[in-house]
């Protein structure tokens, strides 16, 4: 089949690939002129590599969507300042789609979204251009799942759910899945359980997080050490799934994707209390994190302001070059707000430094804030102070000043 996957990023370069492999003819689109130079240079967009599949790619060619029998919507779904749901690219993505589309053709968002928005928002789009939704063109959810760095599970062996807006859209997404994925695919009873899947999955992983970095806060004050606890805890062969706290939480999915279900529970008359305050305890942790390293400065009778401060790792997830929503954003922000000079480095990310040594030449106070393998390889004597956003060090002892989140 020819298929058309729009947006390139972590999550549709990736399943381009995968379709172009299974011999399928593969076009892409994407509103970035980086990537798409990118991937006409034969350089993978997202982690630098020689491109293993090629396929056709353009800012904006209409032909490819009229050419395909499945179109695949792998926009982004960020939230606003405001933490409200921004749909707009999928909007923009499912109209393009739908001026352009073959009859027969299936259509595909694998983009995040909150339940009812495949009902709500896209099919109308369809329906403006008198599309019969399981007539004209089929339509249905797989929400993706992806987890950047992993070396064991992939865009084709995660285990995925579609769901459809009718029996046969279901049963031509499943189909499609199948013949692509050797993971499992799961067909969800309505499309609506779909959408939902993919927000449940982040929204249990936030709360969990929220759960132990108020845990980090009270045993602080309770001279406690959470890492040992959780370990302990761990012990338990069943019922309990370890969670660790730290500076934040980053990433493209579990800081934004409860914002949708609240949101869209709010439309209907339902306040979810316990995920916002979930959100509001993973939205403290930056400035707990600089209040670490004030408190640590004060005890060497030092003030933040004015002081040069150095900020490891700016990616939100170990070893990954990846900016969406990391903790080390806001805590550079903070930092500069209350008067430091701050120094970056990151080795996946363009930053102040760089090398780790001239980072370090500069930088005795630290904050990191990205657990890179590369930072094993710190001059601890140059160090006065370690404020460990991510518990890296956590086993080892130190005769500088040293904090971790929770101990």
């Amino acid at each position: 089949m020819n298929v058309c996957v729009i947006g390139l990023g972590y999550v549709g370069y990736p399943l381009a690939e995968l379709c172009a492999s299974k011999g399928h003819k593969v076009y892409g689109i994407d509103l970035s002129k980086k990537k798409i130079d990118s991937i006409l240079k034969g350089i993978d967009p997202i982690e630098g590599k020689p491109i293993q599949q090629k396929f056709e790619v353009s800012t904006d060619n209409p032909g490819f969507v009229a050419d395909s029998d499945v179109i695949i919507i792998c926009v982004p779904t960020p939230v606003d300042k405001l933490k409200n749901p921004d749909l707009q690219p999928v909007i923009s993505a499912s109209e393009y789609t739908a001026m352009n589309l073959k009859k027969k053709s299936l259509v595909v968002v694998e983009s995040t979204i909150n339940p009812g928005v495949m009902e709500d928002v896209v099919k109308p789009i369809f329906d403006k251009h008198n599309l019969v939704v399981g007539v004209d063109y089929f339509l249905a959810h797989c929400p993706e799942r992806i987890n950047p760095g992993d070396p064991k599970w992939n865009v084709s062996n995660i285990p995925r759910v579609v769901g459809g807006l009718t029996s046969k859209c279901l049963d031509k997404a499943y189909d499609f899945y199948t013949s692509i994925l050797s993971g499992s695919v799961m067909k969800m009873s309505n499309i609506r359980t779909a959408e939902a899947t993919k927000i449940v999955e982040n929204t249990f992983r936030d709360i969990n997080i929220a759960f132990v970095n108020e845990l980090a806060k009270s045993f602080s004050f309770l001279d406690i050490d959470t890492v040992e606890v959780i370990k302990g805890a761990s012990t338990k062969p069943f019922a309990f799934l370890a969670h660790y706290p730290s500076c934040g939480v980053g990433g493209h999915c579990i800081p934004v994707d409860p914002y949708y279900l609240i949101e869209r529970a709010k439309t209907k008359g339902f306040d979810h209390k316990f995920l916002k305050l979930a959100r509001e305890i993973n939205n403290s942790m930056p400035a707990y994190t600089v209040q670490l390293l004030i408190d640590a400065l004060n005890d060497h009778k030092l003030s933040l302001n004015g002081t040069t401060i150095g900020v490891l790792g700016l990616s939100y997830k170990a070893d990954v070059a990846d900016l969406r929503e990391s903790p080390s954003l806001e805590i550079i922000n903070l930092l500069k707000k209350k008067g430091a000079n701050v120094i970056t480095y990151d080795p996946y990310i363009e930053s102040d430094a760089s090398s780790l040594h001239g980072f370090q030449l500069k930088c005795p106070f630290i904050i990191l804030c990205t657990n890179h393998k590369q930072f094993n390889d710190l001059d601890f004597d140059k160090i006065k102070i370690l404020i460990d956003g991510k518990n890296m060090f956590y086993d080892q002892r130190f005769k500088f000043t040293y904090r971790g989140i929770g101990r």
